[in-house]
């Protein structure tokens, strides 16, 4: 990735430090990375909002809002992952790394797969 805004699902505080949470629309904040030139130039957070069930649009737009063009989760549901689709977000998988900077440098690198419509979850707060 050369440039753009990446979202990383994070509980506590967030930041490049912290680890992605397991369930994207119930996170504590969203770590956005700002990447330029293939970059990491800065590091925000934004609080996740009020996430309820059938509530699955919520976060999508949030991050639309936001500016972001990737996320990237270890678990996403079929309803947000058509969300994020169709407002131009692409979602990238990866279930190996939990904490935020090496899955965000692994991205930049191209390391890291599009989520697949075989790799969605259930959804409903379980395990992602």
């Amino acid at each position: 990735m050369e440039k753009g805004r990446i979202a990383v699902p994070t509980t506590g505080t967030g930041g490049l430090e912290g680890e992605r949470s397991g369930h994207f629309g119930h996170c504590d904040v969203f770590t956005l990375v700002d990447v330029e030139q293939g970059e990491i130039k800065s590091v925000s957070t934004l609080p996740n909002q009020a996430h309820v069930q059938g509530g699955c649009m919520v976060p999508v737009n949030l991050l639309a809002e936001n500016d972001v063009n990737a996320l990237i989760v270890g678990g996403i549901g079929m309803r947000p992952l058509m969300g994020f689709k169709q407002v131009g977000i692409d979602v990238y998988y990866d279930v190996t790394r939990p904490q935020i900077r090496p899955v965000v440098e692994d991205l930049i690198a191209g390391k890291l797969p599009v989520i697949g419509d075989d790799q969605v979850c259930g959804g409903g707060g379980g395990q992602q």
